[in-house]
């Protein structure tokens, strides 16, 4: 059983080293749909958290499914 573990876990590792080693242009849609609405979900949440301070209105999701990265603005984090 304790091998079994252990072999499960290898494999997840391995699976999100590679995933997090795919560029934009190498994952699905749904994948890239997934990814942009995690990252516009945690930009709005560390906005909230981090620097309400700050004058940023959200790029539509549009944006993040394009860039697959964070539109927070300069400053904050």
């Amino acid at each position: 059983m304790k091998s079994l573990m252990i072999g499960y876990l290898t494999l997840c590792c391995g699976v999100m080293a590679a995933s997090a080693a795919k560029t934009a242009s190498d994952i699905s849609d749904i994948e890239r749909d997934a990814r942009a609405l995690e990252i516009y979900l945690q930009d709005r949440k560390d906005h909230e958290e981090h620097c309400p301070h700050i004058e940023w209105t959200q790029p539509p999701i549009e944006t993040y499914k394009d860039t697959l990265k964070s539109q927070l603005p300069e400053g904050c984090m």
